[in-house]
């Protein structure tokens, strides 16, 4: 790698974090400094290596945001250092982006860089609202305008004679602040009152509103509707036309918040989206590996003591397996192991790796696992199990009742990313839905949030295990609704059951 490190300037994208490209989420996979603002999508940060540094530059609450320059030193900074450095940008860097600016810094301190284009709003908030930008016998063309210019005080800078004789769909980007000097100017330069025109607020998300009517009268529309920023202007006779999809999906049309570790979270998200669900990833935990890993290397230099391994999530299962391939252990030495796994995703997890699980409870949780994994053993069997920190006592308590040894090594941990939360818990909305799928889970939502706005009376919140509802009682949450089966397919069958008794 250069000495002066390598920039990546990548577009996140319009705000459905599915439309960032396989490009940008691979530069993201493999960073180890990423600079962002706020994004519409927070749920891209996940795909960020844990250890790399992760620096905001966006504006916040009763905090100055930082102008242009300090932001091209930071990146020029940090690339200076030879990091591998993602300048995580909305939409495409070049589209209104100010990722020009950038460029000229990286390219005056000699730092070499690569621009990875991002799906531009302006085209996006349009495809999901059902507007085609361009038509055959509507529009042949359509013109991308700036809301709004730096250079003369939030003032309108373009040439709105020429705008307004012009046939093709016009799209105003970071103009709400303007619409009503855009409206004007157009018609004061001849374009037709009675233009179709229309306003996507927050355009590809789940908050997704757009209003429709003409040059007369989208201004008040807009203002009937609250329709707030950032929103996508477009005026042309397209704006007529509605070609939004019929969404055929058992949960069409809901609003649901998932949380857990990312990984977790996004297991979720995917498959509520195939049921054609709205989904916010409201992930805020993460996964920290132990630092302290000397009992772990001696339970491993001594693994013919055991018998057993037990496993109570994915996350122990690819964390101990990644231990073993860093430290080149060689896998025939566990011939003699019979797997346990706390459910059907503990049990992909351990096939993922080459082995199968010898053990798996009817009921996913650790008690049943226990109960049902005593009733194997024998006195000459030891257990190891690789867990979390802060994972359920009910497991190792039941093998002491029963006098089994094991040995109980922390592998990781589960930690909140207090900035995360924060922005996440202040931008709430009313979903339908809320998945949790753990106590940690809920107490990391709910602990400290006297400013939490939740209407739990509209949203329920859908979890898996009495240990996760005994946790949100303590909460004073009493809406809510427990899986059947304590998995990830089982708290989607739960919300289609759910909303079926509606």
């Amino acid at each position: 790698m250069d000495k002066n490190g390598m920039v990546y300037l990548v577009g996140a994208g319009p705000g459905d974090p599915e439309l960032l490209t396989l490009k940008g989420k691979a530069r993201l996979e493999e960073c180890e400094v990423v600079i962002y603002d706020r994004l519409a999508s927070d749920s891209l940060l996940d795909f960020v290596p844990l250890k790399s540094e992760k620096i905001y530059v966006g504006k916040e609450v009763g905090r100055h945001s930082f102008n242009q320059e300090a932001i091209n030193q930071i990146i020029v900074e940090k690339a200076l250092e030879g990091k591998r450095v993602v300048r995580l940008k909305g939409g495409d860097p070049f589209v209104f982006g100010r990722g020009g600016e950038e460029v000229m810094a990286l390219q005056k301190a000699g730092i070499p860089f690569q621009v990875i284009p991002g799906i531009t709003s302006a085209i996006a908030a349009a495809t999901y609202a059902g507007i085609p930008v361009t038509h055959r016998g509507i529009s042949r063309s359509f013109h991308v305008v700036t809301g709004h210019t730096k250079d003369t005080d939030n003032e309108l800078a373009e040439n709105f004679e020429t705008l307004a004789k012009l046939e093709g769909t016009l799209i105003f980007l970071m103009g709400m602040g303007n619409l009503s000097r855009i409206v004007k100017e157009l018609i004061r330069y001849g374009k037709d009152g009675n233009t179709p025109a229309a306003v996507i607020s927050k355009g590809t998300t789940i908050q997704q509103k757009t209003v429709r009517g003409t040059l007369v009268t989208i201004e008040e529309k807009v203002k009937e509707e609250k329709v707030v920023a950032p929103a996508v202007i477009l005026i042309g006779a397209v704006t007529d036309l509605d070609m939004n999809a019929v969404q055929y999906g058992k949960l069409s049309g809901l609003k649901i918040g998932v949380t857990g570790t990312p990984e977790l979270a996004e297991k979720i998200a995917n498959q509520l989206r195939n049921e054609k669900a709205y989904v916010d990833n409201l992930s805020f935990l993460y996964v920290k590996e132990s630092e302290k890993l000397a009992e772990l290397k001696s339970a491993v230099d001594s693994i013919s003591e055991y018998t057993w391994i037990v496993f109570t999530s994915t996350n122990g299962v690819d964390l101990f397996f990644q231990y073993l391939k860093e430290n080149q252990f060689d896998y025939r030495k566990l011939g003699h192991i019979s797997f346990a796994a706390v459910g059907n995703g503990t049990k992909e997890a351990l096939m993922r790796q080459g082995f199968m699980a010898d053990y798996v409870p009817e009921l996913y949780t650790t008690v049943f696992l226990a109960n049902g994994l005593v009733k194997l053993l024998t006195k000459e069997d030891k257990v190891l199990i690789p867990r979390a920190a802060n994972g359920s006592k009910d497991l190792t308590k039941i093998l002491s009742d029963y006098l089994v040894p094991y040995t109980d090594i922390k592998l990781y941990s589960i930690e909140i990313d207090q900035e995360k939360r924060k922005r996440i818990i202040s931008e709430l909305i009313d979903y339908d839905y809320i998945t949790f799928a753990s106590a940690s889970g809920v107490e990391g939502f709910f602990k400290e949030a006297d400013s939490l706005i939740l209407n739990t009376e509209k949203t329920k919140i859908i979890c898996i295990g009495d240990i996760t509802a005994k946790k949100l009682r303590e909460y004073g949450v009493t809406n809510y609704c427990i899986a059947r089966e304590y998995s990830v397919p089982g708290l989607v069958s739960c919300i289609i059951e759910d909303t079926n008794r509606i």
